[in-house]
């Protein structure tokens, strides 16, 4: 038996050591979960480790996994060993090339983190939906459920492909296990080496196509032979499950371990036995050792190989006295007898004659829905039934179709004796969880302990919820779930405690509760809710308080408090000696922010000797006990069926307790279609600092409110009688100059609730009338914000579309999900203040989709009159696609309209009044500002015009006609006139003229959707088109896309980009007949708004491309320079301002808008770490790299210069 070193690392990790030692081809695109194990790949490249054949893997990324799935095919059927990382739609989109593969039995390998496939919504985590889709495809199909099976057995997938000449689909549970950190033991390449049939690998190289020796593939065949031909390779699936025992038997030889096609575990003479794949294999593992110890027999086949799939070895795998077998699927297939696991093992069984034993079948874990050990207990408990439930789900509550089994929440622990369980509650962005994954590999590999980390996220991008659930102990640790009792609870951000989130209720008695907060112990008494205060008191718990947060402003590091929490864990938990810890910890800070630069890693050193005394001990008052719960007076106001929604989904989800609601939660939105504006509803809570106005210094230029990501901060003209009926904290002043002056008074309303605390505010104000105090001080202002927002009527006076003007105008995005500072939600926001009552969206899937759509929190909203934003995200792929049939789906129904409009104007006793509103809706009907009102008229016209019964009865001439509807029981004249009136009125919603916008990120418009929008701005259709272009995949990491910049380190680029930034405006214009502009709002907030307006005003397809800063590119100081980084990215020339309108005048269709470049390029560069980070790990590169970054944007500039005079001739 080999002995292997042991090292803490996640399931991706595992599979990526494995796969790199026997590839010497990636080619990649990024998609979540997988992503990381593209990024190891070429990190590990990019740093000179070898693979067994003692050369480096190339790494190629191309624009989608269908170009991956074809670039793997390709370089396969050169001879290259070639593998790839996906999941989800991502493997979808490869299936058409799977069957290829397959057919001409190339050894691919793909390693899939099983994901959920989008249906009513996007899921980002895991099941095994998208895998089931590709059981057809001829691909093997491979499964682990943890990560030490992970490192395991994924060289059995590459070696039995290698001499089975069948390719696989090596899976396991997306997040669950791709992201769970286990400390295991770790393959050595030269025993990988030793398992390899390198005879295998020459033969693959010698079939290879090559023009030494000729041969062609992928020829096209007739009904005469085609059947016949695709039966040939029969011989090769049945001899595939040998091939694989063979690789398993090699393991085994080598590991000391017993791993087959199916194993059991369980005792020798179970009667009930659950058949399952993946993580929850673990789960049962340890419900089976519970239930025997207690007297019960039960067990447990775990399904490895499931294509091909072997039914006599999985019959062998069963106990001789197994009478009830329950099968979990974590899949769904609407419609069908059964899920295919249940379907493949029934199947089994009826063809070997086991007709006395009963199956059932169940669902489990979609979307990555917890499956903790009460779960198990529940399918054990059904199997005891003489009347089982044929199909059933675990997990969830189903009170619609009633297939949920009922499960114990108080069952027993099952977890290994000794184990430490401890669970931070943090603030996305915050570095909660990248402290705590340093944590547990501290642990890991510092100490004999055996670990476990998982991290669970609520659906915002930073400033969402983060739970980190931590384990270790002296014993193997088989706990995939949530931990619920637990010796240690941190929650790291205060508004927790406020909001009344139930974690202390996790602590088990005795165990340790720490807060965050800056609160003395008056204050802490006033937060902290009745029950938590019970809790404590009754169960002891040691309650600890630290204020990280201004100890992290006096170091340097702003809202980044985690490293200072991460040293109290440590002191608190006593895992180890503090020396060693504070030691181990110094090393890793150093590791993870380096990049950084290193005042970075000397802040988080001196943050790590701080936090490890910083805390205070509590001494829980006697009278907590007894703490009687305050009634709650909040009374929510708004739509009906928006108030139900916020009460019955959007608060419990807010909360963490999304998995507490039942199916019938979920009837009303059925088909995913939920209710605008809820956001404003949430009041997180989550900024520690806000800011202040001073209304004594501004000078009312609105310049804050044009910026801010998330629509906090906004100015209102108020009439003397709204001043007067303000609340008192209000800030109320005249109206300083231009419109409304002598007319109005002015306020800038800020909502400390829902600010976010990134200070872009404070950084664009021109006079310093902003600054950023304590959020608890300026609560009162957060009742100023609430009546402005209600009370204060719009003043269409003071609305133009300047920027200025444009910042009275409602906002219909608000509150979003989205980063503090984010770049794209303020461009998302001003598009909607000027178009967002008649605009419809189609939404990329990314970053904006995720901040723009998550479930019944939605940050778009409506006006008064119930008008807003119509929004919808198909996929990442289609978006342009999915705009254009938006457009083409209203736009038809609208011409239909017109047809008939005109037909009425055209009806000679039609009165004149109809007639004339309808010209006028069919003159304007092509101008969305001009025929607004037009429409409203046209409308109301209608509704005067109809002619009912009773009034047709009224004139002599028709009352016998009349007579005659009324028999019938109409209510309405038939008349050509009034049918068509009502025909219009039945579809007015479609009169007035749509704004069609198309939103997405440049990984969408340059890499995976391209294709899709060039053919839609080549369509000549009236659509707008906004890239967010944060240069990177902002969302799934950040990885490298067609418009990441030369010398840019980011995933898939670990040595800097070498390929310079694809032109896409460029390549838009080049049709001369769409309008294309880019824009940086920092640097140029009039030019920004122009181009906006001027791209909806032209009668045809347009393309905005605006420069976004991201977290991702680290800027020095953080977002809170988002704006002022657009500024310095322009005046350098690294981003170009202009427009190209094909509807100007001649002279005047190009308009280069920014300077030539000041100077300073390169230490632009040098102040984001997505650049700086070069110099350090690759230093030589660096220089020339930034060179020629530089050297392509002066010639870009002089090449923008000559489209002046070229496209104005």
């Amino acid at each position: 038996m080999v002995v292997r070193k042991m090292k803490s690392m996640d399931g991706n990790n595992a599979a990526a050591h494995v796969s790199y030692a026997f590839s010497e081809v990636a080619a990649i695109y990024p998609i979540t979960p997988s992503s990381p194990m593209a990024d190891f790949v070429d990190q590990w490249s990019a740093n000179g480790l070898k693979n067994i054949f003692g050369t480096q893997v190339k790494v190629v990324e191309m624009q989608s996994e269908a170009g991956a799935a074809g670039a793997v095919h390709g370089s396969l059927g050169a001879g290259a060993l070639t593998t790839t990382y996906t999941a989800s739609q991502g493997l979808l989109l490869m299936i058409p090339n799977m069957y290829k593969i397959a057919a001409e039995q190339l050894p691919a390998v793909f390693h899939v983190s099983a994901r959920t496939v989008s249906t009513q919504a996007l899921n980002i985590f895991g099941d095994h939906s998208d895998v089931m889709a590709c059981r057809q495809t001829g691909f093997a199909m491979l499964c682990e459920g943890n990560v030490q099976e992970v490192m395991d057995l994924s060289p059995v997938a590459h070696l039995a492909a290698l001499s089975g000449k069948v390719p696989f689909i090596n899976f396991f549970d997306g997040f669950r296990t791709s992201h769970e950190i286990q400390k295991i033991a770790v393959w050595d390449y030269e025993d990988l080496k030793d398992m390899c049939d390198m005879d295998a690998v020459a033969e693959f190289r010698r079939h290879a196509l090559n023009p030494e020796h000729p041969h062609m593939r992928g020829s096209h065949e007739n009904g005469d032979i085609f059947f016949q031909h695709r039966e040939a390779c029969n011989k090769y699936y049945a001899e595939l499950p040998a091939v694989v025992e063979k690789y398993m038997d090699l393991v085994n030889a080598k590991l000391g371990t017993d791993y087959k096609l199916f194993n059991y575990y369980g005792h020798p003479e179970a009667d009930r036995v659950i058949v399952a794949m993946g993580s929850i294999c673990d789960v049962a593992e340890e419900v089976i050792d519970y239930l025997n110890a207690h007297g019960e027999k039960v067990g447990l086949v775990k399904v490895r190989l499931y294509r091909p799939f072997a039914p006599e070895k999985l019959l062998e795998a069963f106990p001789a006295s197994v009478k009830k077998i329950a099968v979990l699927d974590r899949t769904k297939e609407p419609g069908a007898m059964g899920e295919p696991l249940y379907q493949d093992v029934v199947t089994a069984l009826a063809n070997a004659g086991w007709n006395d034993v009963k199956v059932i079948g169940g669902r489990y874990g979609l979307g990555s829905k917890d499956t903790p050990p009460a779960s198990v207990f529940a399918v054990y408990n059904e199997l005891k039934k003489d009347e089982m439930k044929r199909q059933f789900t675990i997990g969830i509550v189903d009170d619609v179709t009633n297939l949920s089994l009922p499960e114990d929440e108080d069952c027993p622990n099952t977890a290994a004796p000794g184990t430490i369980e401890c669970k931070f509650w943090g603030l996305g962005g915050d570095g909660t969880v990248g402290a705590n994954k340093n944590s547990i590999k501290i642990i890991g590999d510092h100490t004999d302990k055996y670990v476990q980390a998982y991290f669970q996220y609520d659906s915002k991008k930073t400033g969402g919820v983060t739970i980190s659930h931590l384990r270790f102990g002296d014993k193997p640790i088989r706990s995939p779930y949530y931990i619920n009792k637990a010796d240690f609870v941190a929650c790291h951000n205060p508004s927790y405690i406020t909001k009344g989130f139930k974690m202390v209720n996790d602590v088990k008695p005795g165990g340790v509760f720490m807060i965050n907060c800056q609160w003395d112990m008056d204050e802490l008494n006033h937060h902290l809710k009745a029950d938590a205060k019970r809790y404590i008191a009754k169960n002891n718990i040691q309650l600890y308080t630290i204020d990280a947060i201004d100890l992290a402003i006096e170091i340097g590091m702003g809202k980044r408090n985690n490293t200072i929490l991460q040293s109290a864990f440590f002191t608190l938990a006593k895992v180890m000696p503090q020396e060693d810890a504070i030691r181990y910890m110094k090393e890793k800070a150093k590791a993870s922010y380096l990049k950084k630069g290193q005042d970075v890693v000397d802040m988080n050193y001196k943050a790590i000797d701080l936090g490890a005394t910083a805390f205070k001990k509590i001494d829980v008052p006697a009278d907590w006990a007894n703490a009687v719960d305050e009634p709650e007076h909040k009374t929510l106001e708004g739509k009906p069926e928006l108030v139900k929604m916020v009460k019955e989904i959007l608060e419990p989800v807010g909360k963490m307790d999304g998995d507490s609601l039942p199916v019938s939660a979920f009837v009303d939105h059925v088909d995913g279609q939920f209710e605008l504006g809820a956001s404003a509803y949430e009041k997180r809570g989550v900024a520690v600092s806000v800011p202040t106005w001073d209304s004594t210094k501004c000078i009312q230029c609105n310049q804050c409110a044009y910026v801010c990501p998330h629509a906090t901060i906004r100015p209102f003209a108020m009439t003397a009688e709204e001043a007067k009926n303000a609340p008192e904290a209000a800030k109320i002043v005249d109206v300083k100059a231009g419109k409304g002056k002598g007319v109005y008074q002015y306020t800038m309303a800020v909502s400390p609730l829902d600010c976010m605390g990134c200070g872009v505010c404070i950084g664009v104000c021109p006079v310093s009338a902003l600054s950023m105090v304590s959020q608890e001080g300026e609560l009162a202002q957060q009742d100023v914000f609430d009546y402005c927002v209600s009370k204060v009527t719009e003043k269409k006076d003071m609305q133009d579309n300047s920027v200025k003007g444009s910042q009275f105008k409602q906002p219909m995005l608000e509150f979003s999900g989205s980063c503090a500072g984010c770049a794209e939600t303020s461009y998302a926001r001003l598009v909607t203040q000027i178009f967002g009552d008649h605009m419809y969206i189609s939404n990329a899937t990314g970053c904006s989709s995720i901040w723009g759509g998550p479930a019944a929190t939605s940050p778009y909203c409506t006006n008064k009159e119930g008008h807003g934003p119509a929004w919808c995200n198909s996929l990442f792929e289609d978006n342009a696609e999915h705009g254009l049939g938006m457009f083409v789906g209203q736009n038809k129904i609208r011409e239909d309209l017109a047809a008939e409009t005109r037909r009425l104007v055209n009806i000679e006793w039609a009165r004149p009044e109809l007639k004339a509103a309808a010209q006028a809706w069919l003159d304007t009907m092509d101008d969305g500002t001009a025929n607004a009102e037009p429409t409203k008229a046209f409308v109301k016209a209608l509704e005067e015009s109809i002619c009912t019964v009773e009034e047709l009865a009224a004139n002599p001439q028709f009352a016998e006609h009349a007579a005659e509807l009324k028999a019938k029981g109409a209510l309405f004249c038939d008349c050509e006139a009034c049918t068509i009136a009502a025909d219009l009125l039945s579809k007015k919603e479609y009169l007035a003229k749509k704004s069609l916008w198309i939103f997405g990120g440049d990984g969408w418009a340059y890499d995976i959707g391209y294709g899709g929008l060039d053919h839609v701005i080549a369509s000549k259709q009236d659509v707008n088109i906004f890239v967010f272009d944060t240069e990177v995949y902002s969302n799934t990491g950040g990885q490298a896309s067609k418009a990441s910049n030369i010398g840019q380190v980011c995933q898939f680029a670990a040595a800097g980009k070498e390929v310079k930034k694809k032109s896409l405006a460029e390549i838009a214009m080049q049709y001369g007949y769409v309008y294309v502009a880019q824009v940086a709002m920092g640097a140029n907030p009039a030019q920004t708004i122009k181009a906006i307006t001027e791209a909806e005003a032209y009668h045809g397809p347009s393309l905005i491309i605006g420069y976004s800063p991201c977290e991702m590119h680290s800027i020095k100081g953080g977002m809170m320079n988002c704006q002022k980084e657009m500024k310095k990215a322009v005046e350098c020339g690294y981003w170009n301002l202009f427009r190209f309108n094909p509807a100007a005048p001649a002279g005047q269709r190009f308009s280069m808008d920014s300077k030539a470049p000041a100077g300073g390029y390169q230490e632009f560069l040098m102040n984001e770490a997505r650049y700086s980070r070069l110099t350090r790990e690759f230093p030589d590169r660096a220089g020339v790299l930034f060179q020629r970054n530089e050297d392509e944007a002066k010639a870009r500039y002089e090449h923008l210069l000559k489209l002046i005079e070229m496209y104005d001739k």
